[in-house]
């Protein structure tokens, strides 16, 4: 069992360790839990073999609903817990979910929770994030030869933005910001890039993000000259990706969606922020 963290962002980071994980154990059944918006990012993963959602915001919330969760776990009857989410809970549902080995780092209090714990000091706090996972399976000699990070599509989901999209270069547009609208840059401004990209550069610009984004995506599409294709709170995670992965160019003030991007190919220099 692979507990996730809950960033998308953070998730597409931690999958060269998945990759390493499979590689040091290639005939084991490997299950991730997540969130139900990471869960999404597993979908169809080749080094993944199924996917468990935890959704504390509904059926698996409060203390009746986590022990519900440990319950399902225990059922699956798992060797081994791999946490790379920090936090004590991830701890107790290893615990709780009768997983007999359980490696994460020492933090959140949860060294005794843990069978196979790894310190954490100010060097591994100063790692990459992709570094910092790695570093600990490392610890236990888990290790990946590509530390490239990576996802996957099926090919229904490459055909459906294949028939969204118009032939040529795709430029992305988005502005969410994970920490709300004072990380978020002005609609004007994206409205402005986005106007280059489609006269200057032959391109068609596309807004995407979450429900959250709506507002500011029809302040972007009303400042705009050349009306962009609006996807802001249209599409699932796994549509988002298929259409990132379609893109050339990316503006956004979000990490989550700039890594996504970058799994799929978007060179991390044509992907920039405000």
């Amino acid at each position: 069992m692979v507990r996730t963290t809950n960033w998308i962002g953070d998730a597409v980071m931690m999958t060269p360790a998945l990759r390493a994980v499979r590689e040091s154990f290639p005939n084991a059944e490997i299950t991730i839990v997540a969130n139900p918006l990471v869960a999404q990012l597993f979908e169809a993963h080749p080094d993944c073999n199924r996917v468990i959602v935890f959704d504390k915001r509904s059926q698996h919330g409060g203390v009746r609903g986590f022990w519900r969760f440990c319950r399902i776990l225990r059922r699956e009857r798992f060797d081994l817990a791999i946490l790379f989410q920090n936090a004590i809970e991830a701890g107790f549902m290893a615990l709780l979910g009768g997983i007999p080995r359980r490696m994460g780092y020492a933090t959140d209090g949860r060294r005794l929770l843990l069978t196979h714990p790894v310190v954490v000091g100010d060097a591994e706090r100063s790692l990459h994030h992709t570094d910092y996972y790695l570093n600990m399976l490392a610890y236990y000699d888990i290790r990946c030869h590509e530390k490239a990070q990576s996802l996957a599509l099926r090919a229904d989901e490459r055909a459906w933005a294949a028939e969204q999209l118009p032939d040529g270069p795709v430029a992305t547009i988005n502005p969410g910001a994970a920490y709300g609208s004072a990380k978020r840059w002005f609609p004007d401004r994206f409205a402005a890039v986005g106007d280059y990209l489609a006269e200057v550069c032959g391109m068609t610009v596309i807004l995407t993000g979450g429900p959250g984004e709506a507002e500011i995506g029809r302040d972007i599409a009303a400042a705009m000259k050349t009306p962009p294709l609006n996807f802001l709170g249209r599409t699932s995670v796994r549509q988002m990706m298929a259409l990132l992965a379609a893109s050339s160019i990316m503006v956004t003030n979000d990490s989550g969606p700039m890594h996504v991007g970058a799994a799929f190919g978007v060179p991390l220099d044509a992907i920039f922020g405000p």
